[in-house]
């Protein structure tokens, strides 16, 4: 007795190769590049991980309250640098008025702290601080201030931290080198 089901078609040689390519890239994990060995991680992905730190607040000599809000992540791959634009709110007991807001960008190098599996800001300096409302005799000790506090509550700051499993690949060990901005997102490549 014949089967009515039909017999499965053979695959031409076209399509065979075609299958690695729609097969592997469901094995890789986000970011990871089986290939080259890399990470990439996009501008987008960053940004995400930077919103869920914030706000952040710190007193500095007993006198001020700095808070940074509303951060924005932006990529220099000419410079290979990063970075963070946020809103500043500075509080005090006695310069008037006491409470002053507006704008702060640091700029930073990366690099990847081994003990906590993270891509930290490297070294972030104060690119611009603008505060509004302030008469030219507090102005300067307010900027000053705000730009000081911002770089220390973001030295070191983890913009990327890997989870265990991201940095064990097929067996071995993924150790994190070179970081390299890029327009879109950065680049982690092997040591």
């Amino acid at each position: 007795m014949r089967s009515s089901i039909p017999a499965p078609a053979l695959l031409s040689r076209r399509q065979w190769l075609g299958l690695p390519v729609l097969v592997l890239p469901l094995a890789a994990t986000a970011g990871y590049n089986f290939w080259t060995g890399e990470y990439t991680l996009s501008h987008h992905d960053l940004q995400a991980q930077v919103e869920k730190k914030f706000p952040l607040k710190l007193r500095y000599s007993e006198l001020f309250e700095v808070r940074l809000t509303d951060p924005l992540l932006s990529l220099d791959a000419g410079s290979n640098r990063a970075t963070l634009a946020t809103l500043v709110q500075i509080r005090n007991p006695i310069v008037q008025p006491r409470q002053v807001q507006g704008h702060l960008a640091l700029s930073s190098g990366l690099k990847f702290d081994v003990a906590s599996n993270a891509i930290r800001l490297d070294q972030p300096t104060a690119e611009r601080v603008e505060l509004e409302g302030l008469n030219s005799q507090g102005a300067q000790q307010l900027q000053t201030v705000g730009a000081v506090v911002a770089q220390e509550l973001l030295r070191d700051y983890a913009l990327y931290t890997f989870k265990p499993e991201e940095l064990r690949r097929f067996g071995k060990t993924f150790e994190p080198g070179t970081i390299t901005v890029m327009a879109d997102g950065i680049k982690v490549s092997p040591r």
